[in-house]
């Protein structure tokens, strides 16, 4: 195990990606430098380079799980300042594919908020290390790379906004959290390194959202309703509760279809849904806030695990290496399993000139798991384009029939919602437990009869 501390890492992006690698780098390193683009206040905000973050986001439950160990007692502090920590089995109801998922307790965690309140939360932790500091308005205008471009050493930033000239940091480890808007690609052609193989997976995303106030009697039996999209329809909208007795209500539209951003038109599209739940709370509500547009064209898959030369001393991280349609909730989660990913590996071979190799071969791995999961459900509709994972007609069929049987059985719900919560891979589903559950459920359908629901067991977690 390695345990001498190198001088000195650099973090691009002081998004969660970038708060939960300088955590992680925090015990390696002497000292970390995040470098953000923007201005940052300790406050929960959202900054001009993250309009995604004044749009509903889910922390799932192997990210929760993940950021409650990198930071002990986070939990009672964001409960204490008013985030929703529950069972997801246990509080959201979920209608998809003509009809609701029964509700179970799933013994997993996470954690209800707005995305500023959360990394506010995440970042005034990792400022408060003591070999931490954080430059921002900042922008990084160039790596800087040895002699022969082997390795970078460095980089070079600009202070923006006080008319300070640029300046060299020296760096024995840089990693890219910059978001979609990634350098790296640019760079490594610069040096000679040529371009990652790229994925893209065109979806057309378009979602507005809206924050309402929150009244204990809006839904006293759950405290989320996801009114998800079955194909061909393209409408669906989630409500989920946030800090400061709020409801946060974003409502999207796939391949065209885009929800309108004046009050009669958001709240008709709504009412329009196959079931009435979201429109009863919020055509009651308070309405707190103006309705904010956003649009996400396509899922983006760099591939720096299939380079056969790269240079040491450089990691990519989070969205800078992929992101996924944000309907499915996956990238903050996918994120914090990269970073866990780094830790153990600088725990066991430190920080050496081949640890992009291992690093990018393990990111790989996990980011498998989100992209099979948000590529596979995308090309449900036939609009979607690029590259269709093999088999994936068939999983659909067989995963729109699971959503019949999960209307009873709440075993099989378990599973699923496993899956979804990047707790278990989606082979699992197949397993012959749920193959045989499925046809079990088909069967007594076929009699005229409901299968009564279990218990369901408890789960066993998978690292």
């Amino acid at each position: 195990m390695k345990t001498d501390k190198q001088p000195h890492a650099i973090v691009i992006g002081g998004s969660m990606a970038g708060l939960l690698t300088a955590r992680v780098l925090s015990d390696y390193f002497e000292r970390v430098t995040i470098v953000e683009r923007d201005p940052v206040q300790d406050q929960p905000e959202s900054r001009k380079g993250q309009p995604q973050t004044r749009h509903l986001h889910a922390l799932l439950s192997a990210g929760y799980e993940i950021v409650s160990t990198l930071f002990p007692g986070i939990e009672e502090e964001l409960a204490a300042g008013g985030a929703i920590v529950g069972d997801p089995g246990a509080t959201a109801r979920w209608y998809q594919f003509g009809g609701w998922k029964k509700p179970f307790d799933s013994n997993m965690r996470g954690c209800l908020s707005s995305r500023p309140y959360l990394e506010w939360q995440v970042r005034r932790r990792v400022l408060a290390l003591p070999n931490m500091r954080l430059l921002a308005p900042c922008e990084v205008k160039t790596l800087l790379t040895n002699e022969d471009d082997s390795r970078v050493v460095g980089a070079e930033i600009v202070h923006r906004g006080d008319g300070r000239e640029a300046e060299n940091l020296a760096a024995d480890l840089v990693v890219d959290c910059a978001g979609r808007g990634s350098a790296t690609p640019k760079w490594l052609d610069e040096w000679g390194y040529g371009r990652a193989p790229e994925s893209r997976v065109k979806v057309n995303f378009a979602y507005s959202t809206r924050i309402y106030r929150r009244k204990p009697t809006d839904l006293p039996d759950a405290k989320t309703i996801m009114i998800a999209p079955t194909p061909p329809a393209k409408s669906g909208t989630f409500l989920f509760p946030i800090e400061g007795d709020r409801w946060i209500v974003t409502s999207g539209g796939m391949h065209g279809v885009e929800p309108p951003t004046d009050e009669a038109g958001f709240l008709e599209y709504i009412r329009n849904l196959p079931v009435s739940d979201i429109y009863n709370i919020i055509s009651r509500a308070e309405p707190l806030s103006d309705i904010t547009p956003h649009k996400f064209p396509f899922s983006l898959r760099r591939h720096y695990e299939k380079m056969k030369r790269f240079p040491a001393g450089l990691l990519v991280l989070g969205d800078a290496a992929a992101s996924f349609n944000p309907i499915y909730g996956q990238g903050m989660s996918a994120a914090a399993m990269q970073a866990a990913a780094l830790q153990k590996l600088l725990q066991k071979q430190g920080n050496t000139p081949t640890l992009w190799r291992s690093f990018f071969k393990q990111a790989a791995k996990i980011v498998d798991m989100p992209w099979q999961i948000a590529v596979g459900e995308d090309f449900r509709w036939a609009e979607t384009e690029g590259p269709k994972p093999p088999g994936a007609d068939l999983i659909n069929r067989y995963t729109a029939y699971l959503h019949r049987v999960m209307e009873e059985d709440v075993v099989v719900g378990e599973q699923f919602l496993r899956v979804v919560h990047l707790m278990a891979a989606p082979p699992s589903l197949m397993s012959p437990r749920m193959l045989w559950r499925a046809w079990r459920w088909k069967r007594q359908q076929g009699k005229g009869t409901a299968v009564s629901a279990q218990p369901a067991a408890k789960p066993v977690r998978q690292n």
